[in-house]
């Protein structure tokens, strides 16, 4: 990956909450870098840190440390008038297309609010001639222009969401989970939107979920989070023809196949206990319920380590597999 070509780059990231029981490690040093124009796929169960990660990444959550380094520039502790300006690159998909949306404001008005904020048109003519233009983009016939969200259904209201998040022509989206809360059939046409809007527009994603068929669809690359931790990175390829890590290995047989004759293996159920994030002991946090730990896990944290060419592996027993 050329040095000119990243356009995000995480190094060490940590994202910690105090609680009346301790430290919540949410996200524990990760880091990782993404190309200008490429789909990072983040995984994971509910609760492994996944959009704490995408709001730390965009500094809706302070970072606890580590760096964010975005288009060369480290974005870790920029005042917030600096990432006001930033703001224009930087955005977010919500994961609820309901909630995300202010319910007293009509679709024009939602789409509308950056384009005010950030003072692109100083002339409303003009910012409506844009709204309708992103209405048109994301696939809203002009008759909701004058439409609360609260009339309409969660596909057509997650296209609001996605028109104003690329109101600004930004070069970098966040897409937190924006598909998990529609029907599969409107799933399937927000996500090809989204692929086109991002050759459209050259945009770069994360692009965040705990559906694997979905992040194989979307993904160039994808990686595995377990209890804040980066377990596996790789391309999304590869991760699905040769995964390395017992937790990823779990995840992918879970996958359900759609075909009543299919005999393949049976899904590898995880047993045990959830290690709490709160104040997490020394070892893998995945050995609790791995079927490969010895005590050298439960013992000793793993290095996230390449293991094969641009295959990175966070397990004692990688090399083995």
């Amino acid at each position: 990956m050329s040095e000119q070509n990243v356009l995000l780059e995480c190094v060490n990231l940590k994202k910690y909450f105090n609680t009346p029981r301790g430290v919540l490690h949410a996200v524990d040093d990760v880091s990782f870098r993404l190309e200008a124009g490429k789909t990072l796929g983040v995984v994971g169960e509910s609760g492994c840190g996944k959009s704490t990660l995408g709001r730390t990444i965009l500094r809706l959550l302070p970072a606890t440390e580590g760096q964010i380094i975005f288009n060369g520039e480290d974005i870790t502790h920029l005042p917030d008038k600096e990432m006001l300006r930033l703001r224009k690159e930087m955005q977010i998909v919500f994961q609820d297309p309901f909630s995300s949306l202010d319910p007293k404001m009509t679709v024009s008005q939602i789409i509308e609010e950056p384009l005010k904020i950030h003072k692109l048109y100083q002339d409303k003519s003009a910012r409506l001639e844009r709204v309708s233009e992103l209405m048109e983009t994301v696939g809203l016939d002009d008759r909701y222009v004058n439409t609360y969200p609260h009339e309409l259904d969660g596909g057509r209201r997650q296209r609001i969401g996605i028109a104003r998040a690329i109101a600004l022509n930004p070069k970098f989206i966040v897409c937190d989970e924006p598909v998990s809360a529609l029907d599969v059939s409107i799933q399937a046409q927000i996500l090809n939107l989204m692929m086109d809007l991002k050759d459209e527009f050259g945009l770069t994603y994360i692009f965040i979920t705990h559906d694997l068929s979905v992040v194989k669809h979307i993904s160039d690359n994808i990686l595995v989070l377990y209890l804040g931790k980066m377990v596996e990175m790789t391309s999304s390829d590869r991760l699905f023809e040769n995964p390395l890590h017992p937790y990823t290995k779990a995840l992918l047989s879970a996958i359900p196949i759609p075909d009543i004759s299919y005999k393949g293996k049976e899904a590898q159920v995880m047993k045990g206990e959830v290690t709490s994030p709160i104040d997490p002991p020394e070892g893998c946090r995945f050995a609790a319920r791995c079927p490969l730990a010895t005590d050298k896990c439960r013992s000793q944290t793993p290095s996230f380590v390449e293991v094969e060419k641009d295959h990175f592996v966070a397990c004692h027993h990688a090399a083995e597999q």
